[in-house]
């Protein structure tokens, strides 16, 4: 626990048996629980999981990237999280930081918390490729424009959320595709969270996942998508679902 707080770090995992266990064995020690989800993986990422005592739950079908974190956030929440942390098992980033990103939640500083690649240099030091870079940089802006923030980064995969961020946002309103991490960031602001951020190092290496160029089009597009459709609600053209309270 952190300042009487219990901490859940969620693995949304796919083909991650060769990056699992390091990732593992870097999970600091003020996690309450850690979960995997396996989204019907090919390689022997539930069995490792298991044998290491990860909590692991395995879908029958695959169901994409943000799929997969609905049913994480819905079991963290079911076991009484009080702020649940994503972790890539793949080993992109790393989960030492996670003590310091869940701190600023359970003292109350922030409602959500993303870990930015951008903040500092360790990006390209990193091995991301420079058209992601460049696009990271233009897609960052127009939704700082459109959202009304100063984010330094809306497309990292590490973050944080406070229980009442969760019980709050309508997630199932988003895609299961790779643009829901950039959906639920938009729910997060239009529903008045604090978003606070934190400098964090990445590795690009091959078993990295990491999607390809067309993946990227489509994902940079439904981000355009996202911020566009913020804003016209905002200015009350459309009601989309996944900015309607839950009931």
């Amino acid at each position: 626990m952190i300042n009487g707080k219990k901490v859940i770090v969620v693995l949304p995992a796919y083909n991650a048996e060769k990056t699992l266990e390091t990732t593992w064995r870097e999970i600091p020690p003020e996690v309450d629980d850690v979960v995997l989800v396996d989204d019907c993986s090919r390689d022997n990422t539930a069995e490792l999981a298991q044998k290491l005592g990860i909590i692991t739950v395995v879908h029958d079908t695959n169901t994409g990237y943000g799929g997969n974190q609905k049913t994480c956030y819905r079991i963290a929440l079911d076991m009484d999280a009080d702020i649940v942390v994503m972790v890539h098992p793949d080993y992109q980033y790393t989960p030492r930081l996670v003590t310091a990103i869940a701190a600023m939640i359970a003292y109350g500083e922030f409602d959500a918390v993303l870990a930015s690649r951008i903040l500092g240099t360790g990006a390209l030091k990193g091995g991301m490729p420079l058209y992601k870079y460049i696009a990271n940089r233009f897609l960052t802006l127009v939704e700082n424009i459109l959202l009304g923030q100063k984010l330094s980064e809306y497309h990292t995969g590490y973050r944080a959320f406070s229980r009442e961020v969760l019980e709050k946002l309508p997630l199932d309103a988003n895609s299961n595709d790779f643009v829901f991490d950039n959906q639920m960031i938009a729910q997060v602001v239009w529903f008045g969270f604090r978003i606070g951020e934190l400098s964090c190092p990445t590795k690009y290496f091959k078993e990295a996942s990491s999607i390809n160029f067309q993946r990227s089009v489509i994902y940079g597009l439904g981000v355009l998508g996202t911020a566009l459709q913020f804003r016209f609600n905002k200015w009350g053209f459309a009601a989309a679902p996944r900015y309607r309270q839950k009931t």
